[in-house]
C-alpha cells in the first residue's frame, strides 16, 4: 500500500511542478522553499525500498547516482528559468525551452538508472525515486531563491504585490539563464 501511495505522491508532485513551471508564477519571499523537498524526503525514508538488502552496496551507489541526477537536474532547472520584473516591481518566473531539455535529460538519466538497476537485479522501490525528486526540487528551489535574492538586491525588486497582478508581456527580461 505504501508503494501505491508513493506512486500517487510522485505523480501528483511531478504534474503540479511541471504545470506550474511552464506557466508564469509570481515569485514570493521564498522563505520556505525547502519544505516540499523535506516532506518528500521524509515520506521516502518512512517507506521501504530505498536500499535493496540483497545488494546493499550496489543499491547505495544507484541511490547516490539518483540523488546526484536529481541535484544536477534541479540546479539546471533553476538556472534556466526565466526571471523578470512585472507590475509593482514584483518578480515572475517561468521555465524556458532549456528547462524542458533539462527535464527531458533528467528523466532520461533517471530511466537509465532504473534500467541499470533492473539489469543488475537490484530492487529499487519508489522511495529511491522520491529521494531523487526531493533532491531535484531542493536544488531547483535553492538556486531560484539565490537568483531571486540577487535580483532583489541588485534591482530593488519587491517580494510581494497586490493580488491580481498579471505578468506583463511587455516587461523586459531582467535575467535569463544565470544571474
Amino acid at each position: 500500500m505504501a508503494g501505491l501511495f508513493n506512486v500517487l505522491v510522485i505523480t501528483a508532485v511531478v504534474a503540479l511542478v511541471v504545470v506550474r513551471q511552464f506557466s508564469a508564477q509570481r515569485v514570493g519571499e521564498q522563505k520556505r522553499w525547502w519544505v516540499l523537498p523535506v516532506i518528500l524526503f521524509i515520506v521516502a525514508l518512512r517507506s521501504d525500498g530505498a536500499l535493496d538488502p540483497r545488494h546493499g552496496a550496489l543499491s547505495a551507489v544507484l541511490l547516490g547516482a539518483g540523488l546526484v541526477v536529481g541535484l544536477v537536474t534541479g540546479a539546471g532547472w533553476g538556472w534556466t528559468a526565466r526571471l523578470w520584473q512585472g507590475p509593482e516591481r514584483t518578480l515572475w518566473s517561468r521555465g524556458t525551452r532549456a528547462t524542458a531539455f533539462i527535464w527531458a535529460g533528467g528523466i532520461a538519466l533517471r530511466v537509465a538508472l532504473a534500467v541499470a538497476a533492473l539489469l543488475l537485479g537490484v530492487h529499487q522501490g519508489t522511495a529511491a525515486l522520491l529521494i531523487s525528486l526531493a533532491a531535484m526540487l531542493f536544488a531547483r528551489s535553492g538556486v531560484l531563491a539565490l537568483r531571486v535574492a540577487g535580483m532583489r538586491e541588485q534591482y530593488g525588486v519587491t517580494a510581494a504585490s497586490p493580488a491580481g497582478d498579471a505578468p506583463s508581456a511587455a516587461a523586459p527580461a531582467m535575467a535569463k539563464g544565470g544571474a
